[in-house]
């Protein structure tokens, strides 16, 4: 476990060793670079984000599928759309998800960079315009598509409905009616699959540098987030 240790160290989530032990701890160093070296899977390419398990419990691919979310605020079940969408069509399908949500809307940016001290912060930001958010966005692409410590949501709170692009780099869409979200994705080549697997589904590692995480801290100033937690 020795080289493994100093690789999670300088490169993933400290804590994910453990995490992820019964899946890579009889790795050679040639396997272990092998696999986490691997980001093709058929069809489906993956961000530098995040890796799967070496048993591959679960396959990256593309598609989407019907879930529901227990608010239990409200005692209601929330209907959910989930989406895996291959490296070079998931930001773009991502900033068209945001287009239903209206001219106006809040944000909340996800990190997990200070994991070890502080856990999962969310960080909110309200009332802010879209053409704005997007053209924002679209200046951390890199960061926002290939750091797996980073994660955001935009929401609308009159609708309500809500697009999350997650740490793994699924989209998930919250809210009622979501036909004209599940119309995007259709339209971005994705297939329901009500049977298919995420990668969250199964052991992984989620891969982040520093780099991103200054990136992360400007992107957080060009928002207006004094960094208090949501």
């Amino acid at each position: 476990m020795g080289f493994l240790k100093n690789f999670f160290n300088n490169v993933f989530h400290e804590d994910a060793v453990a995490q992820v032990a019964s899946s890579f701890h009889q790795l050679s160093e040639d396997e272990l670079e092998a696999h986490l070296g691997v980001n093709r899977y058929d069809s489906f390419v993956l961000t530098d984000a995040v890796r799967p398990s070496y048993d591959l419990d679960v396959v990256p691919s593309s598609g989407f599928r019907h879930d529901s979310y227990r608010d239990e605020s409200s005692r209601q079940d929330v209907p959910v759309v989930m989406a895996a969408v291959t490296r070079e069509r998931l930001f773009n399908t991502f900033m068209e998800l945001l287009d239903p949500l209206g001219p106006v809307v809040d944000v909340v940016l996800e990190t997990s960079h200070d994991y070890s001290t502080s856990g999962h912060q969310d960080l909110y930001r309200e009332h802010i315009d879209m053409p704005i958010l997007q053209s924002i966005l679209w200046d951390f692409e890199d960061m926002l598509v290939n750091d797996g410590c980073t994660g955001l949501a935009v929401l609308n709170p009159r609708t309500p409905q809500e697009v999350q692009f997650d740490e793994h780099k699924i989209l998930i869409v919250y809210g009622k009616d979501l036909r004209a979200y599940e119309s995007i994705m259709i339209d971005a080549g994705l297939n329901c699959r009500e049977n298919m697997k995420f990668i969250t589904e199964a052991e992984h590692v989620h891969s982040t540098n520093d780099e991103y995480i200054e990136r992360f801290e400007e992107l957080k100033m060009r928002l207006g987030i004094d960094g208090s937690d949501y």
